[in-house]
């Protein structure tokens, strides 16, 4: 995996991202002391979670050579006593049948964001200069 870095950008808040050669901006939402020029951190961590389980289903459906046109997947952050909860939505299109259906919503908490996300996360901090 490519590392990730960030700097400041721009603004109040806005970070720079890079992830090899790809460039991008995180932010804060204007209510939130930021310019609203990127998704927040909390939207890519939500973002993560959509795009792996979406990518896991296709994966899975295309081994099994179903018949799944299109995965949408849609993940909500809220934080309630100290406990962030995510909320996903999937929404699966194409001729599938009930039991291919429920296969695929087990195999949605198989994809590797949600295992680490569920499981014991460990987090290594260094100043390095």
């Amino acid at each position: 995996m490519r590392k990730v870095q960030s700097q400041f950008g721009v603004g109040s808040l806005q970070q720079k991202l890079a992830v090899g050669d790809l460039h991008f901006l995180a932010d804060a939402e204007v209510a939130r002391g930021g310019s609203g020029t990127g998704p927040s951190p909390h939207e890519y961590l939500a973002a993560a979670l959509a795009s792996c389980t979406s990518m896991t289903l296709k994966m899975y459906s295309e081994r099994k050579t179903w018949k799944l046109e299109n995965a949408i997947v849609t993940v909500d952050i809220e934080r309630t006593n100290d406990v962030e909860i995510l909320s996903r939505d999937i929404q699966l299109i194409g001729e599938l049948d009930n039991e291919q259906k429920e296969r695929l919503l087990d195999v949605a908490s198989k994809c590797p964001i949600h295992k680490a996300l569920a499981g014991e996360i460990q987090i290594k901090t260094q100043l390095v200069n």
